[in-house]
């Protein structure tokens, strides 16, 4: 795959990246789960050790989702500004006859 088209790709799955974490419906789902889970895990008892692990683990992996979804945002955000590198760079050399 050359580097422009996985920059474009890059690119695309940031733009969608970005419309999920905008998505109302998402982020209420998320912030739900995370007060479901923290709410129960607050709730359960000492001696309730394996209950209280899971539900920790459950509700970071809720806040997992979240920042793998920024970080296909900003690499995508990223590769939109290698791309207009390449792209003036491109009619730079256009411009001066190189190419």
């Amino acid at each position: 795959m050359t580097d422009e088209i996985k920059l474009n790709r890059d690119m695309v799955r940031g733009s969608k990246a970005k419309l999920l974490l905008e998505n109302e419906l998402l982020t209420e789902a998320f912030d739900e789960l995370e007060k479901s889970y923290f709410g129960a895990w607050r709730q359960s008892t000492p001696m309730d050790v394996n209950a209280r692990e899971k539900l920790y683990l459950a509700a970071n992996i809720v806040a997992k989702v979240r920042d793998h979804l920024a970080l296909i945002v900003k690499n995508g955000k990223i590769a939109e500004v290698e791309l207009k590198q390449i792209t003036d760079q491109a009619e730079r050399k256009k411009r001066f006859g190189i190419i």
